[in-house]
């Protein structure tokens, strides 16, 4: 569900309370979304625009957001025209989809001069442009050459045309309503969701002008969830039922970070997940074929056989011949035995002892092979299913795993310096018991956990036959409460959390063994016990981890 002009309406104003504010840096956080960071009214500001298909929107958020290395050529741009520049104030277009947020800077040689930075929120036409004082532009962060668009190019030096007016009422202050036409055709700024959720509302009684007039008065959002899709507004939900409300750039923050996290994780660590599937792709391909060689050399015997006859049936001239057919003394059977039809009799008997020696020493070389190869899969499959669920720092330590295990080449300058390697980010929370509960989300932060900051007395989870986080009680016993919470921990973090009963072992960390040679994050459990479990979001959630 996308942002309607109502809502774009309700976000102006939060964030004309902070104008005017001086624009101290720009970040392209993903190649649709970027952050301006903010400093007005006595205090920081990070102003985010998402230019995203099915997520734009414009608002003032608190997260944290990762920086790729390398700014694209669009923030650059920006950079160069607006920091240290300011902002001086932002205006909707009517309700249309879109907006322009004014800017003062000076140019080269100190003049001042205004320019236009117009956000069109307008899904999959979204898009930001910079906008000169004559009314050019400048760059946008989506090109339009004029073969895609006649009537309106977006292109550098172009001439900046507005988005053309729906030349729709108002709702806020036209509101007799036409009973042939639906809202979204008499009213500008209805998305499909509010004119569903308004005819609704008067279908039980309520009036139009009452229901604008709390959309007037409001100042949250509410989110429910309707057929596993997140619907929302800023009037409670009547035709869904059931609803949360928060405050409105907090509740947005809430709906969108995580859904565009993941894109940004792959748009900053793209290779990681290139890296683990091309390998894992590499090693499905392999395995097969190393079944295929071991099965042949677990038959060497036929091929001593082969040789036998050759020598005891003296046979001498097989040049030219590809095949001969003798027979087997202990059976009586006929034999067929492959030729070099470039070699005598005896050399191929020599070569089919060679073959059978060859065999017989490549069983042991490929069972350690297939054997590698299979902890080769797990373990991508297992980087795969951390992946999924990883936030950017989890992401960033499975890349440097790889590089340290060489999958991946580390990307060097010689103006960095190098830097202590900083432990990794583990999550810790408190059971309802007053316990400590820590896990990790990759290989680094179970290793890390497990051998290095658990104590030999506490209690360690993971689920049984199933990539998964290491989750360590700091205690030394637990109530049945911690230990589910634990066990919850564990089957959700794992590649089995979308099942029912899944099983978790447990046991003291004084029975854990690390493997020798094994990736991180192995273990060998000694004496443990093992508890089943459904994995409960909500449950989680209420114990305070962020999904």
């Amino acid at each position: 569900m996308a942002l309607d002009g109502i809502l774009l309406y309700k976000i102006i104003p939060e964030i004309r309370e902070i104008l005017p504010a001086r624009i101290q840096k720009i970040y392209q956080i993903s190649s649709t979304e970027i952050l301006f960071q903010l400093h007005g009214n006595k205090a920081k500001h990070q102003l985010l625009i998402s230019c995203h298909s099915q997520y734009n929107r414009i608002l003032l958020s608190r997260r944290n957001y990762p920086t790729p290395n390398e700014p694209g050529n669009f923030v650059m741009v920006l950079r160069k025209y607006c920091e240290g520049a300011v902002i001086t104030g932002i205006e909707q277009s009517e309700l249309d989809r879109w907006c322009t947020i004014y800017i003062r800077r000076h140019n080269n040689i100190g003049d001042p001069e205004d320019l236009r930075l117009v956000a069109e929120l307008m899904g999959k036409y979204a898009n930001l442009i910079l906008i000169s004082p004559e009314g050019n532009i400048i760059d946008a962060m989506k090109r339009i050459p004029p073969f895609e668009n006649t009537r309106r190019t977006i292109q550098p030096g172009a001439r900046f045309v507005p988005t053309p007016s729906q030349e729709k009422q108002n709702p806020f202050t036209h509101q007799i309503i036409d009973p042939q036409l639906s809202l979204i055709q008499q009213f500008s700024g209805f998305s499909p969701f509010l004119a569903r959720e308004t005819e609704y509302r008067m279908s039980q009684g309520e009036s139009f002008s009452g229901i604008m007039k709390e959309i007037q008065d409001s100042d949250r959002i509410y989110i429910a969830n309707q057929k596993n899709e997140a619907v929302f507004h800023c009037i409670e939900l009547k035709s869904v039922g059931k609803c949360v409300s928060y405050p409105l750039s907090e509740g947005f923050d809430i709906l969108y970070y995580h859904k565009e996290e993941k894109d940004r994780i792959k748009e900053i660590s793209g290779d990681i997940f290139k890296v683990v599937q091309r390998n894992l792709k590499h090693q499905k391909t392999k395995l097969p074929r190393l079944w295929k060689e071991y099965d042949e050399a677990m038959d060497c015997d036929r091929w001593r056989t082969y040789g036998e006859l050759l020598y005891a049936y003296q046979i001498q001239d097989t040049k030219g011949e590809h095949s001969i057919t003798l027979e087997d003394f202990e059976t009586g059977q006929a034999i067929s035995i492959p030729l070099d039809p470039r070699l005598s009799g005896n050399r191929n008997a020599q070569r089919c002892f060679t073959k059978y020696t060859k065999l017989k020493k490549g069983q042991k070389y490929l069972k350690e092979q297939i054997e590698i190869c299979e902890n080769e899969i797990a373990y991508f499959e297992g980087l795969l299913e951390q992946l999924n669920i990883a936030d950017f720092h989890t992401a960033e330590e499975i890349r440097r795993e790889l590089i340290h295990g060489g999958y991946i080449t580390e990307k060097t300058s010689r103006k960095k310096k190098k830097t202590k390697t900083e432990a990794p980010h583990l999550t810790t929370i408190t059971s309802p018991s007053g316990i400590e509960i820590t896990f990790g989300k990759n290989n680094l932060q179970n290793e890390y956990l497990t051998f290095h900051l658990a104590r030999k007395n506490e209690l360690w989870f993971h689920t049984k036959d199933y990539h998964g986080a290491h989750v360590v009680v700091h205690a030394p016993e637990a109530d049945e409460d911690t230990i589910r919470l634990a066990a919850m921990i564990a089957a959700y973090y794992s590649a089995g959390r979308n099942s029912s009963s899944v099983p978790v072992n447990w046991c003291k960390v004084n029975q854990l063994k690390k493997i020798p040679g094994a990736k991180p994050g192995m273990v060998q459990l000694g004496s443990y016990k093992t508890i089943y479990i459904d994995p409960e979001p909500e449950q989680l959630s209420e114990a305070g981890i962020t999904l």
